[in-house]
Order: C-alpha cells, then sequence, then structure tokens
C-alpha cells in the first residue's frame, strides 16, 4: 500500500470540436473584435473566454481546438459558450459542436523522493539520460499516457483522453515505484 496519495492537478485538457460548417471568420472578428485573427500568420481565430478561462480556435471549416480547461466537463462548456456566443451575435450555426478531448496533462506530487537511476533499470519502456534531460520518460501502455517522473517526486502525466485514464495510469505507476523500493520518504 503506498505510504502517500499522490496529489493530482489537472494543467491543461485540449479537446477538438466541430460544428460541421464553413464560419465567416472575418464576421466574427467584427461581432467580437477582441479576438484575434490573423490569416496571414494563421489560419485559425483565438476567441477568448474568461469563464472558464480557455482559448478556443476557430477555423474557417468549423472545426475547433479548445485549450486551457482544468476539466473534460470544463472544455465542453468552454467549447457550447463559445458556440452558443457566435449564435447570439447572429451567426447561423445549425448543429451543436461534437467534442473530443484529445489530451490532459496534469502535475503530480507523490509526496516523497524518487530514486531515477533505479527507475531507469526497473520501469519498462522508460528513458533516462540526465545529460540532456532532467527527468525520466516512461510510457505506459495501459492506459496509453507518457509520465514524466522527476527525483523530487513530482510527475507530469501526458496523454489521457480521460481524466478516469491519468488517474489510474499515476496510482498504477505510484503502486508500481512503491512496490520496486524506488521511492524514499524524509
Amino acid at each position: 500500500m503506498p505510504q502517500t496519495k499522490p496529489i493530482v492537478s489537472v494543467e491543461n485538457v485540449v479537446a477538438s470540436a466541430s460544428v460541421d460548417q464553413k464560419i465567416d471568420l472575418n464576421d466574427v472578428t467584427k461581432k467580437f473584435p477582441d479576438t484575434e485573427y490573423n490569416p496571414e500568420q494563421f489560419p485559425g481565430l483565438v476567441f477568448r473566454l474568461t469563464s472558464p478561462k480557455t482559448a478556443t480556435l476557430i477555423f474557417r471549416t468549423g472545426k475547433m481546438v479548445c485549450t486551457g480547461a482544468k476539466s473534460e466537463d470544463m472544455a465542453v462548456k468552454a467549447v457550447r459558450t463559445v458556440v452558443q456566443k457566435l449564435r447570439k451575435s447572429g451567426i447561423k450555426i445549425k448543429k451543436d459542436a461534437v467534442v473530443v478531448v484529445q489530451n490532459i496533462v496534469a502535475a503530480i506530487n507523490l509526496g516523497g523522493k524518487i530514486h531515477l537511476e533505479k527507475a531507469a533499470r526497473v520501469l519498462p519502456r522508460s528513458m533516462y539520460e540526465p545529460e540532456q534531460f532532467p527527468g525520466l520518460i516512461h510510457r505506459m501502455l495501459d492506459p496509453k499516457t507518457v509520465i514524466l517522473l522527476f527525483a523530487s517526486g513530482k510527475l507530469v502525466c501526458t496523454g489521457a483522453k480521460k481524466e478516469s485514464d491519468m488517474y489510474r495510469s499515476v496510482y498504477n505507476l505510484h503502486a508500481l515505484l512503491e512496490e520496486k523500493d524506488l521511492m524514499t520518504y524524509e
């Protein structure tokens, strides 16, 4: 049984969405002057929300990418809010956006130190080259995530498409580190 409980903080949820129709981005900028749109530099328009605090890229194809959400629900809410604001401003959007979470990034503190040298030898699908990067890179197959491990006991988990998968991979790794005696606690 692990000696500590990981402290997990979801930092960013990236979700893609589509309303399945073309959108006139110049029209959007006229109605929302605080959006960012420079088609010469980037084909997407940036639509920022303060609540939930996110940025949604909108492309003329009707595809969207939402970043900055702190949960799956918040990402869905942000895209729905953007679509609702577009509709209220008179931009005709026939269908509701279909939202798909693409990536969840979380920061984790295990509350103890990790022996990275030993972990690199024991954990399968791991890469540790301290001269190039101070963390160990561990690729987990089930659930499919990549976890960066640092000697401080801090982790970064990325690649999960569901929060439950991210939690499962963190708890599985923590249990494995404990089982293989790769953790020390003050």
